[in-house]
């Protein structure tokens, strides 16, 4: 069953025990909880913009303005997920009007059962739309940098956030055990982190698995590595290829995170995931390592059509021609992200994510559609996670 994310905003008592005790029972998690969506409307939607559920449940009995404004207004806030109206009793008129309004289904007590069937409904739906082959549904890539300091790691969060955005499921996963920044990124706190997935592969489930992950950036879930770096953990093959097999189905996109060179941790993870994104700079010691890892991969029968060079801080003017550099490391140039460090300085500095507005962030984005097939997408939303 397809693991799908809740949002409820339910006032009546009634209505939102026989719910929780619904959803006791499946698999499903919910992450955004609310009740008075009349005194508090903003709020809600702003938290449903921030996590982006797949199913939004909505208690509108006592709801007094019209409802195709509350409807458009979530549509607003998430793009397009499942839409539940509850109510406490169902008359015709009641029914009618919701439909119109645009909601999915129109649910009243007692709700077990037909709750059950939308929500189960809502999940085969989303399984079909990821194994039947919606454009990049379950791809997984890597990105890794040359050495330290070649910005995959700003590059592959950004890219999450983009994808995020546009409405995929994304899985964002730390392996940089050395240096584990996507945490710190993202601003994510959790007390989990990807060594307790590793040590607990045993009871490795949905349920285990959703208590694992956080959510600090819309649409992305997140697995980062311990807040005490595990320096000295050594990783075997089949314990990171474990994680990434189970992982990988539940997400439209999987982004992992490999830190500088080809470890052995990276060698592993390369086998579960479809392409390598090789992050470098035209630093001199960047390009030699970039050569060096990438003959590496095609020693290990990695195809050509499976690395993604991206050549980060580019400068307007290249003292070498992307065609000499092609030459000199053995596969094209996929994408040249431009430079622009104090952008990128200031953002850190204050503690957020850069701007999908800034020439930067629409950089990113542009490369993010590129990997993806998914068109670019340019905000027009009131409420957005990048500010």
């Amino acid at each position: 069953m397809y693991p799908l994310t809740i949002g409820l905003a339910i006032e009546n008592r009634e209505l939102r025990d026989q719910t929780q005790g619904c959803l006791a029972a499946l698999p499903f998690r919910v992450i955004v909880e609310h009740q008075d969506i009349n005194g508090d409307l903003v709020n809600f939607l702003d938290r449903l913009e921030r996590m982006r559920p797949d199913v939004v449940l909505i208690d509108i009995s006592a709801w007094k303005e019209p409802l195709e404004g509350l409807i458009a207004s979530i549509r607003n806030a998430t793009g397009d997920p499942m839409i539940i109206a509850l109510h406490n009793s169902a008359t015709a008129e009641t029914i009618l009007a919701a439909l119109r309004a645009g909601v999915h289904e129109f649910l009243f007590p007692p709700l077990q059962e037909s709750l059950r069937r939308a929500l189960e409904k809502r999940s085969v739906e989303r399984s079909r739309r990821r194994d039947g082959g919606a454009k990049g549904a379950g791809k997984g890539y890597a990105f890794l940098s040359a050495k330290g300091g070649c910005g995959a790691t700003t590059l592959v969060c950004h890219v999450a956030a983009e994808l995020g955005y546009q409405n995929q499921k994304v899985l964002l996963m730390d392996l940089d055990l050395e240096a584990g920044m996507v945490g710190f990124l993202t601003k994510t706190k959790s007390v989990y982190s990807i060594l307790d997935a590793i040590n607990n592969l045993h009871r490795l489930d949905i349920s285990y698995w959703r208590a694992l992950v956080s959510n600090g950036i819309p649409g992305v879930e997140i697995v980062s590595t311990p807040a005490a770096l595990a320096t000295k953990t050594q990783l075997r093959d089949d314990q990171v290829q474990h994680v990434l097999g189970f992982a990988r189905p539940i997400y439209d996109w999987t982004l992992v995170d490999l830190g500088r060179g080809l470890s052995r941790t990276a060698l592993a993870a390369l086998e579960e995931l479809d392409e390598a994104c090789v992050v470098t700079t035209l630093e001199v010691p960047a390009l030699h390592q970039t050569k060096q890892i990438i003959q590496t991969l095609f020693d290990g029968g990695y195809g050509k059509n499976r690395i993604k060079l991206i050549l980060n801080r580019a400068p307007k003017r290249l003292d070498i021609t992307p065609g000499d550099l092609e030459k000199m490391l053995g596969v094209p140039i996929f994408y040249m992200v431009p430079n622009d460090y104090p952008e990128l300085y200031e953002t850190y500095a204050e503690g957020r994510m850069l701007s999908r507005s800034s020439e930067l962030g629409k950089s990113i984005g542009r490369l993010a559609a590129k990997l993806s097939g998914l068109e670019e997408v340019v905000s027009r939303k009131r409420f957005t996670f990048f500010k």
